[in-house]
């Protein structure tokens, strides 16, 4: 039964934002956006794996239920137990939603590389099952930025989400 609002359904909307910059060319480490592993592209400068679509998420996430997840849950998964997957800060980030469930993500994600395009549905695919939403209810553009910003010109990707949740009640 969904929490109402006179006899409408209750809706929230978060929003977040992340960025890093690419790691050197010699890096070993890969470059996962959106849970997807980018070949032939360094990984992202962070202390996690850099995901910045599943990070933009926590921080969605985070100004809905006002739980510091990037800035607390993910620093001691981090620190304490050595877990630099950022799926699991995600999955920790839901469990802060309590009687809110997500409903819809949109995102937008800048950088001159990797090239998106072709991942588009996967990253659609990988999100949709870790937020527990249909593959229809995810929604990601991607643009170059046409060399405007340090992220435009190919030092770094960045992401930001809109997420929408409603209410639910027992």
């Amino acid at each position: 039964m969904n929490a109402k609002i006179g006899s409408f359904p209750l809706f929230r909307t978060g929003i977040g934002q992340d960025s890093h910059r690419f790691l050197p060319a010699d890096s070993s480490k890969p470059c996962i956006i959106a849970g997807v592993i980018f070949e032939g592209i360094p990984g992202l400068d962070a202390d996690s794996d850099g995901d910045v679509v599943f990070h933009a998420i926590c921080n969605a996430i985070t100004s809905l239920s006002g739980v510091p997840i990037l800035g607390g849950i993910a620093i001691d998964l981090c620190r304490k137990d050595g877990i630099t997957d950022s799926q699991v800060y995600l999955e920790k980030a839901i469990q802060t939603l309590g009687g809110q469930k997500i409903v819809h993500a949109a995102l937008t994600i800048e950088g001159k590389r990797p090239r998106f395009q072709e991942a588009i549905d996967s990253m659609r695919a990988k999100i949709a099952k870790v937020l527990g939403i249909p593959f229809k209810e995810v929604g990601i553009t991607s643009t170059s930025g046409d060399g405007l910003t340090d992220v435009a010109c190919g030092d770094g990707v960045q992401c930001f989400c809109v997420l929408t949740t409603v209410e639910i009640t027992q």
